[in-house]
C-alpha cells in the first residue's frame, strides 16, 4: 500500500503535539436538521421499539448486568444525518459512528485502511483505491464501486443532487472513475495530498438509497457500513444505537451507544459526576480538579488541531479596511485570555496554520497587544466611532463566550470602537456560515475550525479563498499562492508556497487570531479511551475498566 508524500508529510507532527498539554476543537455546519414528528425513523423496521435508553448508559431494563453501554455528551447535537451536507465536528461525530470512507486514521492521526485495503498514485497522478471485499450497508446491500463514485461526486459537484459544504475537502476532483472492485480519482492538477484528504474526508453512501429518498428523510435516517446503527434519533436531543453485527471489522465491543448534548458546561460535568454519561466534551479549566477529585471519573486531554478565531468579512464596512482588521488584532489581550479564561489551556497564534502543522511558517509572530496601536489604525481606517457586534456560539467551543465576552470588552475599551456581543446557538449559527453565499455571513464572529488532515491548504482553502466553501476573504494574491500550493509535486516547495500564504493571511488579518483550542475530556473511570488526535470520538475503541 502506497503512501508516497501524503502518508509522510504528516505521520504526524502530531507527535510535536504529544507532550503539549491537551488540545481541541472545530468549525462549521450546515443546518437542515430534521425535526419533526416521526423520530423513530423508520426505514429497517426495528427502529424505535427497543425502548432501552432511560439516558445514556446504566439503565438496565433490558436485561443484563453484562450489558456494556456507552453515553456520550457533547456541547452540540448534529445539524442531520446527511454524511455529505455538513462541516461541524459533532454532526461528524455522530453520522460517523454510521458511515465511513476509503481511508481511516488511527490514533494518533496515521492513514490507515478503510473500506479500502490498498491505494496507489498513477503515472498520471490520479489515484486508485481497491475496495474492501464483503462490506454490506446497514440494509444487507452489498458496497459497489459505483456507490464509491456517487459518493464523491455528490461531494465535489452540485449538479449531483446537493451543494456539498464539503466540496473543498477531496481536492479538486476531476473525474472519478468506476472499475472492478476499484476506483480511480483524477484531480485538476496534482493533488499532493490526496491520501490525507480521504483519510479524514469522504464518506460512503449508497446511490440507490439517496435517490430513492428525499433530504428531509436522509437527514433523519442511515444506511451506512459502519460499526453502528441508529436506533433512535430525536433530532436535537439524542441518537441512540445499536451494533452492527454484520459489521466487516467484526464484533463492536459496545452493547449500546448514547449520543446526547447540553451547551452548559456545568451540566456536562454534573452528569457525569452523577454517572448519567460516561464521556463529556470541553471540560471547562475551571472544573479540571472537580472531575479528578472525584472517585468516578477523570480527565482525559489530547493535543487538538483546531484553531480559534475571531472572522471578519472583508466585503462590509468597517472590515473591509485592512488597518480595521489589524486594529483588532491589537485590541485583543490573546495571552491575557488564555491565562485568566482558559487558565493555560490554549497556545497563541498568529497565523491560520497551526505549529506542526505542513506549511506553518515559524517567522511569523503574533499580534502584540496593543491598545494604542489598535486606535492609531482604526482612525487611520477611517472608521472612528464604529459600532460592531461581536457574534458567538454558545457551549461549542472550551470557554467560546467568556472568550467572546473578554475579548469585546477589549475591543469596547478602545476609545473609537464600541463593540456588544450577541450570543447565539451553534445551530443557527453555522447555518448562516454555511449557506455558500459571503452575504448570508455575520459580518464578525467567533468560529473554530478543526483541520484533521494537520495541512495547511485545509485551513486557508476553505475559509480565506475566494472560491472557499466557507470564505470570509477575496484576495487574488493569496488564491494563487494556494493554486501554486496544490499544483506542485515538490514537498519542500509547497511548504514554502504555504509558509507565504500563511505570511499573506497574517498580513491582510481576515481574522483575530486567537489560540489552538485545548481539548479536554471528562471520562468516566468505569471505561477505559483513549482520545484522537483530530477530535473524533470512537467509543466502539472503549473498554471496560
Amino acid at each position: 500500500m502506497s503512501s508516497d508524500n501524503d502518508d509522510q508529510l504528516n505521520r504526524r507532527t502530531m507527535l510535536t503535539y504529544a507532550g503539549t498539554a491537551a488540545a481541541v476543537g472545530l468549525a462549521g455546519c450546515s443546518g437542515n436538521g430534521g425535526d419533526g414528528s416521526d423520530g423513530s425513523d423508520g426505514s429497517d423496521g426495528d427502529d424505535g421499539t427497543d425502548g432501552s435508553d432511560g439516558s445514556d448508559g446504566s439503565d438496565g431494563d433490558d436485561g443484563g448486568d453484562d450489558a456494556f453501554e456507552i453515553g456520550v455528551t457533547m456541547g452540540q447535537m448534529d445539524s442531520g444525518l446527511d454524511p455529505q451536507d455538513h462541516a461541524e465536528t459533532n454532526t461528524e461525530i455522530i453520522v460517523g459512528q454510521v458511515y465511513e470512507g476509503l481511508l481511516d486514521r488511527d490514533k494518533e492521526g496515521g492513514i490507515i485502511e478503510g473500506l479500502a485495503t490498498d491505494w496507489e498514485r498513477t503515472d498520471d497522478g490520479s489515484v486508485r483505491f481497491v475496495l474492501r471485499d464483503g462490506v454490506a450497508f446497514h440494509n444487507g446491500d452489498p458496497l459497489t464501486s459505483e456507490d464509491v463514485r456517487f459518493s464523491i461526486r455528490r461531494i465535489v459537484d452540485d449538479d449531483v443532487g446537493i451543494a456539498s459544504p464539503q466540496k473543498n475537502d477531496l481536492g479538486s476532483v476531476s473525474e472519478v472513475v468506476a472499475g472492478d472492485g476499484e476506483v480511480t480519482v483524477s484531480f485538476e492538477g496534482f493533488n499532493p495530498i490526496a491520501f490525507q484528504l480521504f483519510a479524514t474526508n469522504g464518506e460512503i453512501v449508497q446511490q440507490s438509497w439517496i435517490e430513492e429518498n428525499d433530504g428531509n428523510f436522509i437527514n433523519r435516517n442511515t444506511n451506512g457500513t459502519g460499526p453502528f446503527v441508529v436506533t433512535e434519533y430525536d433530532s436535537g436531543n439524542e441518537v441512540a444505537y445499536e451494533p452492527n453485527d454484520d459489521y466487516w471489522g467484526g464484533d463492536v465491543p459496545v452493547d449500546a451507544l448514547t449520543m446526547s448534548a447540553s451547551s452548559e458546561s456545568s451540566t456536562r460535568v454534573n452528569r457525569l459526576l452523577a454517572e448519567e454519561t460516561d464521556i463529556v466534551t470541553n471540560v471547562p479549566p475551571q472544573e479540571v480538579s472537580r472531575v479528578e477529585s472525584s472517585d468516578v471519573a477523570g480527565i482525559n486531554s489530547v493535543p487538538s488541531a483546531r484553531i480559534i478565531f475571531l472572522q471578519m468579512r472583508y466585503d462590509v464596512e468597517p472590515f473591509s479596511s485592512q488597518q480595521f482588521r489589524q486594529a483588532m488584532n491589537h485590541a485583543v489581550d490573546v495571552e491575557s485570555i488564555i491565562e485568566n479564561v482558559l487558565n493555560g489551556f490554549g497556545n497563541i497564534t498568529g497565523q491560520p496554520t497551526l505549529e506542526g502543522h505542513v506549511g506553518h511558517n515559524p517567522d511569523i509572530e503574533p499580534y502584540p497587544y496593543d491598545p494604542e496601536e489598535a486606535e492609531r489604525l482604526v482612525d487611520e481606517s477611517g472608521h472612528a466611532g464604529v459600532e460592531i457586534t461581536l457574534q458567538t456560539p454558545i457551549g461549542r467551543y472550551l470557554g467560546d463566550v467568556e472568550i467572546a465576552q473578554a475579548a469585546a470588552n477589549q475591543i469596547d475599551s478602545l476609545s473609537n470602537v464600541s463593540c456588544s456581543l450577541e450570543q447565539r446557538e451553534f445551530s443557527s449559527l453555522v447555518q448562516d456560515i454555511t449557506t455558500g453565499n459571503i452575504e448570508d455571513k455575520p459580518h464578525f464572529n467567533l468560529l473554530g475550525w478543526g483541520n484533521g488532515e494537520f495541512d495547511g491548504s485545509q485551513t486557508i482553502t476553505p475559509l480565506m479563498t475566494t472560491e472557499g466553501a466557507l470564505t470570509i476573504l477575496e484576495n487574488e494574491e493569496l488564491d494563487q499562492l494556494m493554486v501554486d500550493a496544490e499544483s506542485t509535486e515538490d514537498p519542500d516547495e509547497r511548504v514554502e508556497i504555504l509558509q507565504e500564504a500563511n505570511q499573506l493571511a497574517h498580513d491582510l488579518a481576515p481574522w483575530v487570531f486567537l489560540h489552538q483550542q485545548f481539548s479536554v475530556y471528562g471520562v468516566s473511570s468505569d471505561i477505559s479511551w483513549e482520545p484522537r488526535a483530530d477530535e473524533f470520538i470512537d467509543p466502539d475503541t472503549a473498554t471496560r475498566q
